[in-house]
């Protein structure tokens, strides 16, 4: 996340997007080459990663199986203790959505709610052969979050997690492709897959697979792409579009699934149009008591709509990027949350910080920092822009770089105006304790 001395420029945590040094998480999910794996394969190939081949890669020592990450026990956990409500929670048999009226319920004295997950209907459920799928576990399970929101900030893209825990010899869902890309991270029993290549290539949110379920039903009778068992530790990752299908071995299996929600080039078009929302010609109305089912009379109003798109579009626009970057950096900045900070410690921090406290910036919070044109430091977050003042870059350069810092060590200002920047910097939820 570190910002480039010079006074002009916008670099913030992105700006080495594509290079393979310095991400651990993705290190965890892909086996071989990284820079091989982001130019050949990100958003193009299906590719399967063995434990035995990411052990090799591994700094250090890695827990077996993710076991660090999620095990059953932790499913039990999420389940029974930690009153989970809908929609954190969906059951599923052979493709067919459990309606969650029967497996929720009211939540008891003190608990004002009537969809609390039953832990003994779920029970009852998941004997009966259903599938348990519990999601968005990058909120509720403190070592996905952490993983999540790593693999977000290397990946430049949004990212959430779903787990799946299949009974032996099950199938929760019949052959279907997502709209955004997927890591399967198998973490307990044996589970084998069937991939097919894509019937619709890329697909948008808006194209999902039912649309196209005849096309996918007979994809999935062809010979597979890849036909494998995953094992506790294996990795799948399967670009949006990709057909896949699951099945359960002799015993129970979970697998985590890293949905990457991936910012498109129509994402691009989009917010290129979108910001030609200060052109008057383009806002105009269509003319009263037209029929705009009919193609006729739409006919010359789309042509000249066209044309005057085609026309400033042709023009060189140096700012052009400038507004489609603050289009689209919200989607990106807003699509995970930063680091967890402790309230009470955060709140205590940011009134009691001195030159020797150590802080450090939040993983996963997306920036930019800048100059204005007062000379003011500007710090652009996703939903505000703290404004600093002037001469303070470089000691805000040094607190953003993710390594631990004390006041007293800032660049460019004394401890006691550091300690200041410092405690402004903790009560906005920039910096955390080290």
């Amino acid at each position: 996340m570190t910002s480039t001395p010079d006074p002009s420029s916008d670099r913030g945590p992105d700006a080495d997007a594509g290079r393979s040094h310095d991400r651990p998480a993705l290190r965890r999910l892909v086996a071989g080459d990284l820079d091989d794996f982001a130019g050949a394969a990100w958003g193009r190939e299906a590719r399967l990663s063995r434990a035995a081949d990411l052990a090799k890669h591994a700094e250090g020592e890695q827990p077996e199986a993710f076991g660090d990450l999620f095990d059953l026990a932790a499913v039990d956990e999420l389940l029974s203790r930690r009153g989970l409500r809908t929609p954190f929670l969906r059951i599923a048999k052979q493709g067919t959505v459990v309606d969650s009226r029967h497996f929720t319920g009211e939540g008891g004295v003190g608990a004002e709610v009537s969809d609390q997950v039953q832990d003994d209907r779920v029970a009852a459920l998941f004997a009966d052969g259903h599938t348990v799928v519990l999601q968005g576990v990058h909120r509720t399970w403190a070592p996905v979050a952490d993983l999540v929101t790593e693999l977000g900030a290397e990946l430049g893209h949004p990212a959430q997690t779903n787990a799946y825990i299949t009974p032996a010899s099950s199938q929760g869902f019949s052959a279907h492709y997502d709209v955004h890309d997927v890591f399967v991270l198998q973490v307990a029993g044996t589970k084998r897959w069937h991939v097919h290549a894509p019937v619709h290539a890329d697909p948008l949110r808006s194209q999902p697979w039912n649309d196209r379920a005849g096309a996918v039903a007979a994809r999935a009778t062809e010979d597979p792409l890849i036909d494998e068992v995953l094992e506790p530790g294996d990795v799948l990752y399967l670009p949006r579009g990709y057909l896949h299908s699951a099945t359960a071995q002799g015993e129970v299996s979970a697998h985590l699934t890293i949905g990457v929600h991936v910012l498109t080039r129509w994402a691009v078009v989009d917010a290129i149009v979108n910001a030609l929302t200060d052109d008057p010609t383009l806002r105009g109305s269509l003319p009263l008591g037209i029929d705009a089912a009919d193609p006729e009379a739409l006919a010359p109003h789309v042509e000249a709509v066209a044309a005057r798109l085609a026309e400033t579009l042709a023009v060189q626009d140096p700012g052009r990027a400038a507004r489609v970057a603050r289009r689209l950096r919200r989607r990106a900045w807003t699509g995970n949350r930063p680091e967890a900070v402790a309230p009470l410690a955060q709140a205590e921090a940011s009134t009691s910080a001195d030159a020797s406290t150590a802080v450090r910036c939040r993983r996963g919070l997306h920036h930019r920092l800048r100059t204005g044109e007062d000379g003011a430091v500007l710090l652009e977050l996703a939903d505000r822009t703290v404004t600093l003042p002037a001469g303070t870059r470089a000691a805000c350069e040094r607190l953003l770089d993710g390594h631990p810092v004390t006041a007293g060590e800032l660049p460019g200002v004394d401890p006691d105006d550091g300690a200041v920047i410092v405690r402004r910097l903790l009560r906005e939820g920039v910096l955390r304790p080290a």
